[in-house]
């Protein structure tokens, strides 16, 4: 009890680093919820594309040319190749098509033109190359069986022309999803800063010579002391996490009511649980108050921008998500990502969410284990 009521006289002053994480995660996970896509339905984008026609715009070159204008976003540049080339850096254009001269001609004797092209390497040069592909393939099979071009060019119209009907079964609402996502992802960053900073200064504090030497001369065990002063700490982390769970029903809404939001929710309390222990475990080796805003920006930013709190996983490099799995952060956020998509919640779509929050929990374990082998030896040095 005594180690309790320190710790609340301790934690009455360290008020404002708690309110600027909160102010951090409403503000950034907020405004950036706000502004995403509401969207359901599928619309395909058109690309934009330039064409440089070499041949006569007569049968199947025409025909060519007629069919990429329906399905894109026409650009008209002037010919110049430098134009052109600022046109692609500056993403005035997506894609742009050579037509080679006698093209028409060459297509029909069976030689295959090269069609050269320019792309910015875009999901929307992806498109315009499909166009672009999916064309001459109809194109390339009719010919090698259609000896009048008339008749080419009604078959690959005829072709080119069918469409498919898309039709979304699911039932997800991924645009709220993607928000507790995001939300929960920011949260870890929150949360283990908040701990880091707060822990490491209510444990420095504990540290002070005439509290550490009036702590050493005690018949309290030693095991004891960690386990009340950890118990208190767990329960600043646990109000700390409850603020920030109330905080995500009210900027997301019904979907925290569901059983997505609850996974959400059991997710960020285990990650908490792990938050304490290595702020626990850095408190009790870090001494010196003025070190603890770089440890909680290598620490805390370090962990976020590595896992993907800040940018999303599928953005970064493959050997910085190798690093990234030594880090509690990354099962957390994994687990969070994988909880967008799922639609079907049983035991075994569940596996491998339950298995990212066995992991956090070991890496919990292991720094409470490594707390009191250093406190032990601490003290015997002492």
């Amino acid at each position: 009890m005594t180690v309790f009521k320190t710790f609340l006289k301790v934690l009455n002053k360290c008020k404002v680093p708690i309110i600027m994480y909160t102010v951090f995660l409403i503000g950034f996970g907020g405004f950036n919820m706000q502004t995403a896509d509401s969207s359901t339905s599928f619309v395909a984008s058109k690309p934009d594309i330039l064409i440089i026609n070499q041949d006569k715009e007569e049968g199947i070159t025409k025909n060519l040319i007629e069919y990429i204008k329906e399905n894109s976003n026409i650009v008209d540049i002037k010919d110049d190749e430098e134009a052109i080339n600022d046109a692609l850096f500056y993403r005035d254009v997506n894609y742009i098509i050579y037509i080679p001269e006698n093209y028409r001609e060459d297509f029909q004797k069976g030689e295959n033109p090269e069609i050269k092209v320019k792309s910015t390497g875009d999901y929307q040069s992806s498109f315009a190359e499909m166009l672009l592909s999916r064309y001459i393939k109809v194109a390339t099979i009719y010919r090698d069986n259609i000896d009048s071009e008339e008749e080419l060019i009604d078959k690959i119209n005829e072709t080119i022309s069918k469409q498919t009907d898309i039709e979304i079964t699911s039932k997800l609402d991924t645009d709220n999803l993607s928000k507790a996502t995001f939300y929960y992802n920011f949260a870890s960053y929150s949360i283990l800063a908040g701990c880091v900073y707060v822990i490491c200064l209510i444990l420095s504090s504990f540290k002070e010579e005439k509290i550490r030497k009036r702590t050493i001369v005690s018949s309290m065990n030693y095991k004891k002391y960690n386990r009340d002063l950890f118990l208190s700490i767990s329960l600043f982390a646990i109000v700390l996490w409850l603020i920030y769970v109330a905080l995500s029903f009210i900027l997301i809404g019904n979907t925290m009511f569901e059983a997505h939001g609850l996974i959400y929710i059991a997710n960020s309390f285990v990650f908490t649980i792990c938050s304490v222990a290595i702020a626990f475990l850095i408190g009790n080796i870090v001494t010196n108050k003025e070190a603890i805003n770089g440890i909680v920006n290598v620490v805390a930013l370090g962990s976020s921008f590595l896992c993907g709190a800040f940018v999303p996983t599928e953005w970064l490099p493959d050997s910085v998500l190798k690093v990234a799995h030594i880090l509690p952060s990354y099962w957390y956020i994994q687990s969070n990502e994988a909880l967008k998509t799922l639609e079907i919640i049983n035991f075994n779509t569940l596996k491998p969410i339950l298995i990212n929050m066995g992991v956090l929990i070991g890496f919990a374990v292991a720094f409470i284990v490594i707390t009191n082998i250093v406190t032990g030896k601490k003290r015997m040095i002492d």
